[in-house]
């Protein structure tokens, strides 16, 4: 009698796009874009507010208005998704790490060139005395100004039509040590074992990850001086880790064996609970508005109000951004309402939109001769809008996209990885080229956020 032939092992997982209701994981998707758009346009009403004197009124809009500054968290979540999922499957096993060296010129690509506009366009502005200091030149330009304790400006924020770009230089600081974040994550996750091993000890990762930021808070309570420590990386990671954790959970979903998976069905009710999400984010932005969160986060005064401010603003941006990462591109609401034409172009433009807000701002306040903190929020708020949109669109369209297809043409193609045959592991024991009987599954092109997901 023969013996029975050894059962066969089930083809390794490939990652797919949103195939079957999975989370897209590849492609451009426009709901993200419309994420983009909402939190840019909470930004710009949150400083035009705040230059017309409406958020030292009292009443319930002003204090919603007043933390209007939700956008920020929002933006280091987009960015923590996206730009840190190849490097999530990467630590899956299911391909190779993205090199550092493309990475890095495709961010400076995105960020650099409209940010130099903007420096030498406040320069020639509102600093023109300083037109010859080379050392202002070296830290603006470089985006290290915020880790000086003395500027010539004399605060935490930066030089008159730059006060917004203190959080452009956290996500820069994000960008210089995502690869090796990502790398010691993956070290960490190796030891998991197979995928679902592997996907627990990564999420457990970056909640240690997280955690760091309040770690920091906390350090931070008896300094002095720390609204300028305040405006560093690691005051942060709590908010760039929840968009990392959604990368896990998007990969992982894509890639667990069965059509049923614990994973899967986590994403489809996340997707389909949108509605209960974006009402839990906007009754925890409720929360945040209120004195619990203490003025602004530009004043911290009190380390348990930082904590706490940490905690809400993270869960605002989780609930908000979750139904978007782990729902398929297809979903019919939050396509409509989120990737519709309009939402999904603003979104686009979004990077303009926050690095020209305030020069926009300044440059109406000087015409129309108003004096600090003064103005009429009924007419400035739509006059800055319409200016601020239009000079975004022009940055868009005549530096950001030129450059950037320029620094694509000028980055070296890498050659995709051969796709390994059914029976092939794609699960890599050791790091990949050890065996040859181990080959990286394809995984298809990432999408990118703009700079601070703008």
């Amino acid at each position: 009698m023969n013996a029975p032939a050894p059962p066969q092992q089930p083809p390794a997982p490939r990652p797919t796009s949103g195939d079957g209701g999975l989370p897209t994981i590849s492609g451009h998707h426009d709901a993200l874009d419309g994420v983009r758009a909402v939190a840019a346009l909470a930004v710009l009403v949150f400083h035009v507010a705040a230059s017309t004197g409406y958020l030292m009124r009292q009443g319930a809009v002003p204090s919603l208005l007043s933390r209007g500054e939700i956008g920020v968290p929002i933006f280091f979540t987009l960015s923590g998704l996206l730009l840190y999922r190849p490097w999530a499957s990467a630590a899956l096993g299911l391909r190779p790490p993205p090199g550092s060296g493309p990475y890095l010129w495709k961010r400076a690509v995105r960020l650099l060139p409209a940010y130099w506009l903007l420096v030498v366009a406040s320069t020639l502005l509102y600093a023109r005395d300083h037109l010859a200091d080379a050392w202002h030149w070296a830290q603006t330009l470089t985006l290290t100004y915020s880790y000086d304790r003395t500027p010539w400006w004399n605060d935490h924020l930066g030089p008159k039509g730059m006060g917004q770009i203190w959080s452009l230089t956290v996500e820069a600081a994000f960008y210089v040590t995502l690869p090796a974040a990502a790398a010691l994550l993956g070290l960490w996750a190796r030891r998991g074992g197979d995928l679902d091993g592997r996907a627990r000890r990564l999420l457990y990762g970056v909640g240690a990850y997280a955690a760091l930021s309040a770690l920091y808070v906390l350090a931070l309570g008896p300094v002095d001086g720390r609204e300028f420590y305040g405006n560093w990386l690691p005051r942060y990671l709590a908010w760039f880790g929840v968009g990392m954790a959604l990368a896990v959970l998007s990969v992982w979903a894509n890639a667990e064996h069965g059509p049923d998976g614990p994973v899967r069905r986590f994403c489809r009710t996340v997707g389909a609970s949108w509605g209960m999400c974006w009402t839990t984010s906007a009754l925890l932005y409720c929360v945040a508005a209120t004195p619990l969160t203490g003025v602004s986060r530009l004043y911290e005064t009190n380390v348990w109000t930082s904590e706490l401010q940490l905690v809400l603003y993270g869960l605002v941006a989780a609930f908000l951004v979750a139904p978007v990462a782990l729902a398929p591109a297809s979903h019919p609401v939050i396509g409509r309402v989120l990737g519709n034409r309009t939402m999904a172009y603003l979104g686009r433009i979004s990077y303009g939109v926050f690095l020209w807000q305030f020069v926009v701002i300044f440059v109406w306040f000087d015409v129309t001769d108003h004096r600090p903190f003064t103005g009429n929020m009924l007419i400035d708020l739509p006059v800055c809008t319409v200016l601020t949109v239009g000079v975004a669109a022009l940055s868009h369209h005549l530096v950001e996209e030129p450059v950037r297809r320029l620094g694509s043409r000028l980055l070296p193609r890498r050659p995709a990885p051969p796709a390994p045959a059914p029976a092939q592991a794609t699960i890599f024991a050791s790091p990949p080229g050890t065996a040859p009987h181990e080959a990286p599954a394809p995984f298809p092109g990432h999408q990118e956020t703009p700079p601070n997901a703008r």
